[in-house]
């Protein structure tokens, strides 16, 4: 048998791309034994065979690793996100000896809500995989967050995973069976509004607004204590530790809203502080997103007597042009929005909020006039001052930090910026799994999208035999069994 031709490793990397990808080194017996990536290929996988780097590297781990390299194998990508994604997959496949990260295959957990439940549910979940639900987290202490959550049900009396609820008819439910319901505080049979109250409670909570049920819990804990009723100020002690390492995340990224003033009287100051026509009973908030131009997204938040109406919440993908224009993004959805309420004759809200200053206010107002529509009340909240812009030519309003309609106005408006950001990653999430067609040779811009469209999504077409394959128009047996094991190395 002849003996296979040596490797020439310098000439090997001279062909090298300057390209973002990932590389796996491998040792005399072909196993990968580190996995790394690189914005640009070639000047990465060239610093492995300078001669002066094992010199100057004080690392025994690196100087070891590097006397072991006898060959190497690249994978192109698009960009260095889709690269970074790419090596975490490879070294979770792979476990090469001399990488440390991505080595924990376990992903952190989520809260998920379906609100389109009729009584939605809270339960715990690693992926992102409906863009129409409502996530929470993710959350680094798994165990921490599984008590909170049962502190939660019991807190709010909501349903969990496990729940089976029972349809007593005329919008009545039964959430436990009666053994159950002897463990929790709140009436066992409701309706579904009034299980919805309960729903926004907790989701409040996972928001970050704790600060009022980790007092109230810190007090019962004391008088415990002082009551030398040691289990239980322990067990409340316990509580109140798993409550403030879960929401340590999410008070990190959103605002609390921490104003006590009764909704109904923060309205009504409202209206007075903006010469509002009626009572800013409904309101709707418009915040757009994008990473550089690409994935330009926008949301909708609506808000009723002061609380969110999650159910109405409204997601948009940018249609009228490609790239970073954020004014003709809010327009184009600010117009579509209200010209859909107008023809379905519905009531347009009592204010809408723009988060952005003058330029985006103007863009929502032409929205309305484009199409001849009486725009209602209509403000921008601008991020640097928290300065209140209005449609109507007024003076800007600069309301103090404290006060509670401003307080408002900030925790309608992050909301809106959260639901906007979320629908970003979701699509951009997405599109990286998608692309990893890209990579394959053979398949075109036709093939890629027939795939795709067939099987629904590159995990649908991953789980795919080559036989099944085949079955898409212009995918021959030959280049499906290449993809297959395509999918499974880029795993």
């Amino acid at each position: 048998m002849p003996k296979a031709e040596p490797i020439n490793l310098k000439e090997k990397v001279r062909r090298v791309p300057h390209k973002p990808g990932v590389y796996l080194m491998k040792d005399r017996l072909g196993q990968t034994i580190y996995v790394g990536k690189a914005k640009d290929l070639k000047k990465r996988v060239s610093t492995y065979f300078q001669a002066s780097r094992k010199s100057m590297t004080s690392q025994p781990k690196v100087r070891a690793m590097l006397d072991l390299i006898h060959d190497f194998d690249l994978i192109i990508v698009n960009s260095e996100a889709e690269a970074l994604l790419l090596e975490g997959q490879l070294i979770k496949k792979y476990k090469p000896r001399y990488n440390t990260d991505f080595t924990d295959d376990k992903n952190f957990l989520l809260v998920r809500v379906d609100l389109r439940e009729p009584l939605p549910r809270f339960r715990l979940t690693r992926h992102r995989t409906d863009s129409k639900s409502r996530y929470y987290g993710p959350f680094a202490h798994s165990t921490h967050l599984r008590k909170t959550l049962q502190a939660l049900r019991r807190k709010f009396g909501i349903l969990l995973s496990d729940a089976k609820p029972a349809d007593l008819g005329n919008d009545n439910w039964r959430l436990y069976d009666d053994a159950r319901a002897e463990i929790y505080e709140h009436p066992n049979e409701l309706s579904q509004a009034n299980y919805l109250e309960r729903v926004d409670a907790a989701c409040a909570f996972l928001d970050g607004q704790t600060k009022e049920w980790l007092a109230e819990l810190k007090a019962q804990m004391q008088a415990a204590a002082e009551a030398r009723e040691y289990e239980a100020a322990a067990q409340l002690r316990d509580r109140i530790h798993a409550l403030e390492q879960t929401s340590v995340r999410t008070r990190k990224f959103e605002r609390p809203l921490q104003d006590t003033t009764p909704k109904a009287d923060t309205l009504l100051q409202l209206k007075r502080d903006l010469a509002l026509p009626t009572l800013p009973e409904h309101m709707e908030c418009f915040d757009i997103s994008h990473i550089s131009g690409s994935f330009c997204v926008a949301s909708m938040v609506a808000f009723r007597n002061g609380r969110p109406d999650r159910k109405n919440y409204r997601r948009y993908k940018i249609k009228s042009f490609i790239g970073n224009d954020d004014f003709r993004a809010m327009e184009e959805v600010v117009g579509r929005r209200y010209r859909r309420l107008h023809e379905e004759h519905k009531s347009f809200p009592d204010l809408v909020i723009i988060d952005g200053g003058a330029g985006q206010v103007t863009s929502a107002l032409k929205a309305f006039l484009g199409q001849g529509l009486e725009p209602p009340a209509l403000i921008g909240l601008a991020k640097k001052n928290e300065t209140i812009i209005f449609s109507d030519g007024r003076e800007p309003l600069n309301l103090s930090h404290h006060d509670p309609c401003l307080r408002m106005l900030q925790h309608i408006r992050d909301e809106a910026h959260h639901f906007a950001n979320s629908f970003n990653a979701e699509l951009r999430s997405q599109k990286l799994r998608e692309s990893i067609l890209d990579d394959f040779k053979g398949l075109g811009p036709a093939k890629r999208l027939a795939l795709l469209q067939h099987f629904g999504s590159i995990e649908k077409l991953r789980a795919a035999s080559a036989e099944q394959i085949t079955q898409v128009a212009g995918i021959g047996p030959k280049t499906a069994e290449r993809l297959v094991d395509f999918l499974k190395v880029s795993q």
